[in-house]
């Protein structure tokens, strides 16, 4: 069977989110059917069938993989990913996404290594989805990986970059725990949330609502 544009955008997501279980991917692309899930399943079903995606049975409702994914389906990870998309989708609940990549690579092994890159009303972020509690040697770690990163300006070169100004992303943790990080001798802003919703709300609270662009020097006005 020829596959429609939603099982290719399905197909595309399951790559990019690497796994999604079953009642994201109704609520992300059945939205406004008058049963999402059901109608789900029966795509689902479909292309498990054809050979267009995996699935595994080890959770519930079930997961499901890309075909370019190579990942256990019992995986220690799936939870991470999960976690991911679970940003993901509160993100969208709010605003609009221009850019969202899961773990992009920058460099070698050692190199930062964030969750998620995204930009947000031209406002570049790293986002760090923090399930589990970091020693303050391991936040540190983490940070000067990223400082490390900073002073190799590769960021510099990606393609969201403008031609007159190039920034470096914010750094939002995600985090039930709080770190001991002060913004002030670093590079970059550091900024820490339990969730995405709690971090515009926020900005909201200080009447900082708005986002710059990203021509600007400052991109994301926080105090």
């Amino acid at each position: 069977m020829t596959l429609t544009s939603r099982d290719r955008a399905i197909i595309k997501d399951l790559n990019r989110f690497r796994v999604m279980d079953r009642d994201s991917i109704a609520e992300l692309h059945f939205k406004g059917l008058k049963n999402p899930k059901y109608a789900a399943n029966n795509v689902l079903l479909r292309l498990l069938r054809e050979g267009h995606i995996q699935r595994s049975t080890a959770f519930v409702p079930y997961v499901y993989f890309g075909p370019e994914v190579n990942m256990k389906k019992n995986s220690a990870k799936i939870g991470h990913f999960l976690a991911i998309l679970n940003v993901y989708k509160e993100i969208l609940s709010q605003e609009e996404i221009d850019m969202f990549l899961v773990e992009p690579k920058y460099g070698n092994k050692g190199t930062a290594e964030p969750d998620i890159f995204c930009i947000i009303r031209k406002t570049p972020f790293f986002i760090e989805v923090q399930k589990t509690v970091y020693s303050e040697k391991q936040m540190q770690d983490k940070l000067n990986r990223y400082t490390a990163l900073y002073d190799s300006k590769v960021i510099e070169q990606e393609a969201w970059q403008t031609a007159d100004i190039k920034v470096f992303p914010h750094v939002l943790i995600l985090s039930d725990q709080r770190y001991g990080v002060d913004s002030s001798l670093l590079p970059f802003k550091v900024m820490q949330s339990q969730t995405f919703s709690r971090f515009i709300t926020s900005l909201r609270g200080n009447n900082q609502r708005n986002f710059a662009s990203v021509k600007s020097n400052l991109k994301l006005k926080i105090t």
